[in-house]
């Protein structure tokens, strides 16, 4: 009884601290009822600040609750706790205690908390750059999802297949994905998810070329977020929007919002996102022909780490050879294009091509 209380109490309190994070998002409303309310807090740093000082306990009680009664509520706990999936400091003990509550909700035969258990360990594999592994327990938690009549992940794997789709180049299977994602998320009057699948549509006709189309969904997606004030997601927005001003060669206005999302992502304590919001700063900065401060923000994205595992170290590592080269340095750009080459081969990528075209040039000195 003690552990079911204690169990309802984290609960509680980590899905009041998504809710203040995440405004107008309706995950709460999905999650397990509990019969503890929880802590109340004053204001969102006060929610993160026990959100992390509680992060070991609250990961650790998580997969101890992978059982019986609790299992369920456990699941939910990990779901609503998923930005420590994210932070970088908690990012491998969430992603152990993700894979125990797949494990244990398949050993059991729960079809609900299963599907769940897919929704997270999906995330976990995504914020890694494994997009196969990201893309198969999607797939598994859809299954999963229908077999229990729960409609809860059914948001989040399209919205998650999306991004997997638009990262592997299958932009057709993309589109679907993001537009069902708007569509469920609008029958949901899910607001936060609404915007989070048209940033990531933006992002898919960024990758196919379609440049205003991409800055146009970006500015919709913010306009949403920034009705609910300050939190992660309006630092997603302003990340996305930047990116798309990058590639359409507004290289000023895209520092702007890119340095709103990394104040964003910095008060949210999101180191990955924060070093991913560096690598995108340098991208913009080569591209208005600032080598120095494109070699220095990515610099800096390396020492922090960043969303996408190894593939977006890859690309970390083209920038900053670029602007290596540029800046004369030919043997550390060209160390720096080695690396990147060989993360792209392990990983199969077709952008080794553009790491290999990089280095003959150099080969040939």
């Amino acid at each position: 009884g003690a552990l079911s209380r204690l169990l309802d109490f984290y609960l509680a309190t980590v899905t009041r601290v998504y809710a203040i994070e995440r405004p107008g998002d309706r995950l709460p409303d999905h999650l397990a009822p509990t019969e503890h309310q929880g802590l109340s807090f004053a204001g969102r740093h006060e929610a993160l600040d026990w959100l992390y000082t509680e992060a070991h306990c609250v990961l650790a009680f998580a997969q101890q609750s992978l059982v019986g009664g609790r299992l369920r509520r456990a699941v939910d706990l990990l779901w609503a706790a998923k930005d420590l999936a994210e932070s970088g400091a908690n990012s491998k003990q969430y992603a152990s205690a993700s894979r125990a509550a797949l494990a244990a909700s398949r050993s059991v035969g729960d079809a609900r908390a299963r599907g769940r258990a897919h929704t997270v360990l999906s995330s976990v594999h995504l914020m890694a750059g494994r997009y196969a592994e990201a893309d198969e327990q999607a797939e598994q938690a859809a299954r999963y999802a229908r077999r229990a009549d729960d409609p809860a992940p059914v948001f989040w794997t399209n919205n998650d297949r999306g991004i997997i789709a638009t990262n592997q180049g299958r932009h057709t299977d993309a589109e679907r994905y993001l537009r069902q994602a708007i569509q469920d998320s609008r029958a949901d009057e899910n607001g936060a998810g609404e915007a989070s699948a048209l940033c990531n549509l933006s992002r898919l006709y960024l990758f196919m070329g379609n440049k205003e189309p991409a800055i146009d969904l970006a500015r919709q997606g913010l306009e949403i977020l920034d009705r609910h004030g300050l939190t992660m997601r309006l630092a997603n927005a302003h990340y996305t929007l930047g990116v798309a001003l990058t590639e359409a060669g507004r290289h000023e206005e895209a520092l702007e919002q890119l340095h709103d999302a990394l104040d964003g992502f910095e008060a949210n304590r999101q180191r990955l996102w924060e070093g991913t919001t560096y690598f995108r700063i340098a991208q913009a900065h080569l591209s208005a022909l600032r080598a120095g401060r494109a070699a220095q923000h990515a610099e800096q994205a390396l020492a922090i780490g960043f969303i996408g595992g190894d593939q977006m170290r890859a690309r970390v590592l083209i920038t900053l050879g670029r602007a290596l080269s540029t800046l004369g340095q030919a043997d550390r750009a060209r160390a720096c294009w080695q690396e990147a080459l060989t993360l792209h081969e392990q990983q199969g990528s077709a952008e080794a091509e553009e790491v290999r075209g990089l280095l003959d040039p150099l080969s040939a000195v």
